[in-house]
């Protein structure tokens, strides 16, 4: 099994093209998401580090959880997803309570769907790197209606595309913007929480 520092690590696959990490909300970034037809990877809002994970997956008391500033966050992103008018159509979560949570926060209980393979990587008896090869392969994938809504973690997303992210770059809270093409997608770039809260 390999470990998280050589998740990592992992060599480069599909890597955003230069500069896409400071996407931010631009104009151009707002009208392709109210176009619809992506596929949103969005990492849980603002988790509480004082807390540590056990890898119990269904323990709440063994995970990193929420803060009081992560569920705001995930509220002000959900109703900023309705005043830029973004369409949305399925939305798939990670059971990791943290991104769980985020989902149900932004869209409600009733629209979130388990998704097996955006797990957190330290949650899974399996192999990461075959939960990362089936979400690459379901991200190239377009939605039926809209843009569908990813919620998981930032190592797995790292895996997805090819090479680790820093902390930095993909914050929690942060939307990954995907343009699937059937056979694979095009990483277009990151946009910040804040930005997009801001932006509405």
């Amino acid at each position: 099994m390999p470990t998280r520092r050589s998740l990592l690590a992992a060599p480069l696959l599909a890597a955003f093209p230069a500069g896409a990490e400071n996407f931010m909300a631009t104009p151009a970034a707002l009208a392709a998401m109210r176009a619809g037809g992506l596929n949103l990877y969005l990492r849980h809002a603002i988790t509480d580090r004082s807390q540590v994970d056990t890898g119990r997956r269904g323990d709440r008391a063994g995970q990193r959880n929420l803060d009081a500033r992560g569920r705001a966050q995930a509220s002000a992103l959900g109703q900023a997803f309705t005043r830029l008018g973004i369409p949305v159509g399925r939305v798939f979560a990670s059971e990791v309570f943290r991104a769980h949570d985020t989902a149900t926060l932004m869209f409600g209980p009733a629209r979130v769907e388990v998704l097996e393979a955006l797990i957190a990587d330290d949650y899974t008896p399996r192999d990461p790197r075959d939960d990362a090869a089936a979400m690459r392969s379901r991200l190239a994938q377009p939605p039926a209606f809209g843009n569908d809504v990813f919620v998981g973690h930032i190592v797995p997303f790292g895996m997805i595309l090819g090479h680790g992210l820093s902390q930095a770059a993909f914050p929690e809270g942060a939307i990954g913007l995907l343009r699937p093409e059937g056979a694979r997608f095009t990483a277009l770039g990151i946009i910040p929480a804040e930005a997009l809260i801001g932006a509405a």
